[in-house]
């Protein structure tokens, strides 16, 4: 039986899966840097929700990952205090 990280080395050389998959790994990350930074604060989505100005429903979808439009994205991580940066996928330390 196949490991699951062979059979996802196998389905990673797909271009197009391996596309698809960086983009639902980000989002994850993403995803769970918020819900972490709010559990962490000991504040509920509501309280969230409520200082970045958009509805309890609409930071959930933030949380778990739905799609949701850049300005919740970025009210959320205002509320949070957390700060967005971009940079190159190029520019990226390799990971050791």
């Amino acid at each position: 039986m196949r490991s699951f990280r062979r059979h996802l080395n196998e389905k990673l050389k797909d271009e197009r899966f391996r596309r698809l998959y960086e983009e639902e790994r980000q989002l994850t990350e993403l995803s769970l840097k918020i819900h972490h930074t709010r559990a962490r604060l000991g504040l509920s989505q509501q309280e969230v929700a409520t200082r970045a100005k958009v509805t309890q429903q609409q930071l959930s979808k933030v949380e778990n990952g739905i799609n949701c439009n850049l300005t919740t994205f970025l009210k959320v991580c205002q509320a949070l205090d957390l700060t967005v940066e971009l940079e190159r996928s190029s520019d990226r330390q390799p990971v050791s």
